[in-house]
């Protein structure tokens, strides 16, 4: 039985806001915006309606009942969750075609640069590929670009891309070391920025997915480590939360590798900026990769 919670009384909006994600509420009720110009367009009568009404004596606005298309429930917009077949969504298949056709990463880069199938593509300002040294034995992987990263072409450079740098060289790693044993490769579930940096579309997520499962299989990587709730869930197919993802490593099969490569789920530093009590939780994360990977601090 679902027990109500009480609503805090916070006159000030930062602090209800601070509220709200401290208890974990960090996305939308809906991840697809409303058209209501659409909405009303549909309502209006035609114009041969509006000939044949004429001269009839009008109905008062506040007595008149609400058209069909309002009145109606909305239907169920397709939620952003792996779980949904890439196959269901236009551009996933050119999308996999191209990718499995890269044979090295220029290619692959090269195929995502000519890629349409994404409308993201038309509102980013750059193709946001993957930073670091390809030849490391672990690859981070985020959810997607933000404003910081969209302009500067790499991932993980704004605050988030700060805080990451902090984490990694805690456990002795960076991402342009000179040795790969020390450096780590990192990219992004989508390679452009979604607007104002929302949570990315079940379409979009799978529009992209051919590519980050040809990145992984064409660097190899020892580990990965998914940072947050989206690029675990959807590289993972799964529907827990980050909070019940995180900590746990899963054997995860990639096309073009001889074995499933192993992914370590955590907090994505985003996440941490605005929860700042849970970078424990990422903490004992970063101690577990350091644990497999035999360095240390």
């Amino acid at each position: 039985m679902a027990i109500a919670m009480p609503e805090p009384q916070y006159s000030n909006p930062i602090r209800l806001l601070q509220w709200y994600a401290e208890a974990g509420i960090d996305e939308a009720i809906e991840d697809q915006p409303i058209d209501r110009y659409a909405i009303a367009a549909r309502a209006r009568p035609s114009a041969a309606a509006t000939g044949a009404d004429q001269g009839r004596q009008s109905v008062p606005a506040g007595s008149r009942p609400l058209p069909a298309a309002l009145a109606q429930p909305r239907p169920a917009v397709a939620p952003a969750s792996p779980g949904i077949a890439a196959s269901s969504f236009d551009g996933a298949a050119d999308a996999r075609r191209r990718a499995a056709s890269a044979d090295s990463l220029d290619a692959l880069r090269t195929a995502l640069a000519a890629f349409d199938g994404c409308a993201l593509k038309q509102t980013a300002m750059n193709l946001v590929f993957a930073d670091g040294n390809p030849a490391a034995p672990i690859m981070f992987i985020g959810e997607a670009p933000g404003r910081d990263e969209d302009r500067q072409g790499l991932p993980f450079v704004g605050r988030s891309g700060k805080l990451l740098d902090s984490m990694l060289a805690a456990i002795g790693l960076e991402r342009h070391a000179e040795k790969p044993e020390q450096a780590v490769y990192i990219a992004n579930i989508l390679p452009w920025r979604p607007p104002g940096d929302r949570t990315p579309t079940a379409a979009e997520i799978a529009a992209c997915l051919p590519f980050i499962e040809r990145h992984i299989a064409l660097v190899k990587p020892r580990h990965v480590v998914l940072l947050g709730g989206t690029a675990a869930k959807s590289l993972l197919n799964r529907s827990e939360g980050i909070m019940r993802l995180r900590g746990r490593w899963y054997e995860h099969p990639v096309e073009g590798l001889d074995k499933p490569v192993s992914c370590l789920a955590t907090l994505h530093p985003a996440f941490l900026l605005r929860s700042p009590k849970e970078k424990r939780s990422a903490w004992r994360d970063f101690l577990e990769l350091k644990s497999k990977l035999g360095t240390s601090v």
